[in-house]
Parts: structure tokens; sequence; C-alpha cells
């Protein structure tokens, strides 16, 4: 398969991402303290197997290592976030000094191999000792913690930083929150806890962006969104309908708070007529609107897909399931919300072994959609294919099914961008192997393998892909003629 696509602009920034839980290790290394993410993934070892987060990749010993495979791939940009209990291992109080320097190594290193940073101040990693202290994201004490870090961090390194993105994936938070947060058994019951967790989450997205702009000359700012574009299961009105409802709650309601300064009416009517819309207290929406964001970050791996659900008097609500074990078919359930819309697979489209839809056109129509609304600049923050990747004995990693998936996406975000989106960067999950938050190491996406299993970290060795060599000569042409 070809593709004729042009080149990208000489100033597009070709990269590729990470987070700091799902790559760093040195969990509990020179002044680190846990994370609620080292504590999740302990669980998630005991109850499925999983790798824990204290090695991961050793991204925090290889970092050197790392970037050099990174310069000599080609990349111009790493989106990376910075764990909030390295540099503030209790959450609050003095900063870690060798926390701090490991980020000034790391954003010195990305600069002298001429790759600009893009850094996450928040991917999933909340010190753990504000969960012990206060319920962390359930209670509002947490806002004034996050303006007190997400200040040091934008102070510390705002000189060497433009681009910044907020908070990763507010509405992947909000589907699968016992994964992102730490929640006590005794409160999952409560979905309105989902949202409220939401809202105090946009008081610091507001915060962080008004601190870029007071702190960071000429920086840009805005959120990273997990975003599936939501297509009706049939041109039946009713499913039409369940597909908009659906957008509006899963998409719309983030989106408008981070470009409009409101939640969407129709998804926060949705709420308050079930009990689940978040206390707003006076100033609120305020502090919200005032946050102006320059940009937005995307993380798409998917579209979705919705269909009618009738009222059954019931009111069950259930949110999407996962797919555990990798064998297609073994998804746990959909999301529901009976009179509203009810998620179902799209058959119409072929799917990876976890059961997510592979659509490289909703990619276009995703960035189509989102700058007609808002006219922002956007970036892909994630874009990837998990998979069963194998080593060969001689050292090789075959992956044709990740350059097949990486291609069509790439040449679907040059389609966007002829017809007028405005994009700023491209990075792909992931630049190396690395922790899946809910497939432990064995799900891979790395254009780098890391050599080590779920139960033997190993020496964590470093191989070249054949999609690191792919990526590399994609960029050298800046895109033209991708061919696979």
């Amino acid at each position: 398969m070809s593709y004729t696509t042009t080149a990208f602009p000489k100033d597009f920034l070709w990269g590729a991402s990470t987070s700091a839980y799902q790559v760093e290790g040195a969990a509990l290394e020179d002044g680190k303290k846990l994370s609620q993410q080292d504590v999740i993934n302990q669980d998630n070892y005991r109850e499925r197997g999983f790798a824990t987060a204290e090695v991961t990749s050793d991204h925090y010993h290889h970092f050197r290592e790392d970037v050099e495979l990174m310069a000599e791939m080609g990349l111009r940009a790493y989106r990376f976030s910075i764990a909030w209990s390295r540099v503030m291992p209790d959450g609050t109080g003095e900063p870690n000094p060798k926390g701090v320097q490991f980020y000034h190594d790391l954003i010195d290193d990305l600069v002298e191999h001429g790759i600009e940073p893009i850094v996450t101040l928040y991917h999933y990693d909340l010190p753990w000792a504000l969960v012990e202290r206060y319920g962390g994201w359930v209670s509002r004490q947490v806002v004034d913690d996050f303006e007190a870090y997400a200040r040091f961090v934008i102070s510390e390194y705002g000189d060497k930083v433009k681009y910044w993105t907020t908070i990763n994936e507010q509405s992947i938070i909000v589907q699968y929150w016992t994964q992102k947060c730490y929640v006590p058994k005794e409160l999952r019951g409560n979905n309105q806890l989902r949202y409220q967790i939401n809202h105090h989450m946009n008081l610091c997205h507001a915060i962080a962006c008004n601190l870029v702009h007071e702190l960071v000359p000429g920086g840009m700012v805005g959120s990273v969104i997990g975003y599936s574009p939501i297509y009706p299961l049939t041109s039946r009105a009713e499913d039409v309908m369940a597909a908009q409802n659906a957008h509006d709650l899963r998409n719309g309601y983030y989106l408008d708070i981070y470009f409009k300064g409101k939640y969407t009416d129709s998804a926060l009517a949705y709420l308050d007529a079930h009990g689940l819309a978040p206390k707003i207290e006076p100033g609120d929406m305020e502090l919200i609107k005032s946050g102006t964001s320059d940009m937005l970050g995307l993380n798409y791996y998917a579209s979705e897909c919705a269909c009618a659900c009738p009222d059954d008097g019931t009111h069950e609500m259930r949110w999407n399931g996962v797919n555990l074990t990798g064998k297609k078919g073994a998804m746990s359930g959909f999301e529901t919300h009976p009179g509203f819309y009810q998620m179902c697979k799209n058959p119409n489209l072929e799917t990876n072994d976890w059961d997510w839809a592979i659509d490289p056109i909703g990619m276009e129509y995703m960035l189509r959609d989102i700058w007609m609304r808002y006219g922002k600049p956007l970036m892909i923050c994630e874009n990837g294919l998990g998979a069963y990747d194998q080593l060969t004995p001689d050292g090789h990693v075959h992956d044709p099914y990740r350059i097949d998936y990486l291609g069509c996406h790439i040449a679907a975000m040059k389609r966007a961008m002829d017809y007028g989106v405005q994009m700023i960067a491209y990075c792909p999950w992931s630049a190396v192997d690395l922790l899946s938050t809910s497939n432990g190491v064995k799900k891979r996406y790395g254009l780098i393998y890391v050599d080590r299993t779920d139960d033997d970290p190993k020496e964590c060795k470093r191989y070249r892909k054949d999609s690191f060599e792919w990526y590399k000569g994609v960029i050298a042409r800046d895109g033209a003629g991708l061919e696979l």
C-alpha cells in the first residue's frame, strides 16, 4: 500500500511520547516516594500478573541512551510528563533536589540534540501522600496543592520549555477512574465522584494555563484529551441522536471547558437529571473561563460507535469495559446510559487484539471536526498500536503491523492539514516500550524494544524495531511520499 502524501511543513514537530510512571522506573530512588500509580500497579501485579511500576523501562537510568536513539531517529520533539512525586515526594513542601535535577538533565539533553521538549504536568501519578492525607482527587484540597506544584515546575523549567500540556486524558479518567485514580472501594459506587474529580481537574487545568501565560513568555499551553469520534451504528434517527448524546458527554463536555469555559448544556442537563453533576462553588466557572488554552493535544487510538438505548426505567448505567487478555472479543462490556446512548461495536471496522477499532479516517474526521468547532492549533500526543512484539534471536523486531497503522494515520493527518487544519506535532505512543496502564509490559507500543517481561525486568536492553527505521525515513522526507 502506498500514499502520495506531500511534504509536511519544515517546522512540523515529528516526535514520540511517553509518561513518567510508565517509563521511568526508579519508583523509590533518589528521594522519590510512591505515587498512586505505584500502588495501583502493585495491585495489578498481585491480581493479574502485570508488571509493577518499580522498574518499567528504567528510563531514569537509560535516559541519555534513549535521547541518543531519539536523535538517531530524527525526532524533533519528545512529549513526556514530570512525576509530581519525584520533584515533590510528599505532594507539598520542599522539592527533592535529585528529582528536580533529573528533569533538568533530561531537558538539557533533549535541547542539545535539537529535540523540543513537550512537557505534561500530570499523567495519572498523583503523590500517594496526598491520597493518604485527604483522598487525592476526590478532595478540593488537591487544587491548591496542584497549583503550588505547577507553579514550581513551570518556574523551574519555563526558560527551556515552550510547549506545556496540563492534565492527561480527563475524559479517560472519568471512564476508567479506578485505573487512573486510586479510589477506595467504599467510594466506587458513587459515580458522581467521577465528575467531581473531573471538575477539580478543570480548575487545575485553568490554573496551569494561567501560570504558563504568566511565567513563560511565548509559551503555549493546553490540555491533552483522549478522544474518539463517535459514529452512529445506523442511519436511523435514534442512533444518530444517540451518537450526538455520546459526543456531548464523552467529548464536548471536556472541549467546551477548555475553549468556551463552560460545560456542554446537553451533557450537564443529563448529569443533573441523574445526580451525577459536579458541585460547582462560587468563582469556579470564572476561574475555568480565565484559563485560556492556546492549543489542544489529542490522544487518538480508535473511533467508537453508539446506538439508541431506550429508557428502561432502571437508570442503571455502565461505563466502558476493558480487554485485559489481548484476545479479540474479550471486551468486558460497553458503556450504557439508558435514555441517552449505548456504546457498541462498529461492524464496519477491524479491531486490534484488544478490541479497539482501527480507523485512520477517524483521525482525519476528528481533526477536521475539532478545528472547525474551535479553531485552535492541534498536536497528536499519542497514537499507536499495542501488540505482542517478538524479539528474534539475532536482535530484531519485525513489526509491519505497526508501520501500517502509523503510516495510515500519518497520511490521514496530512489530509486533514490539506483541508486547513493547523497541526503542531505528531508524537506517536510510544518512543520506547513501556508499562501499559491496563495490560502490563507485554502489550508493546514502542518504536524501540525494551527487553523485559512482566515478571523479570532483566537489564532493559534497547533494540531498534523495524518501525524505528521506517519512522526515521518518514521524518527525513518530512512525510513526503509515504510508502508501506
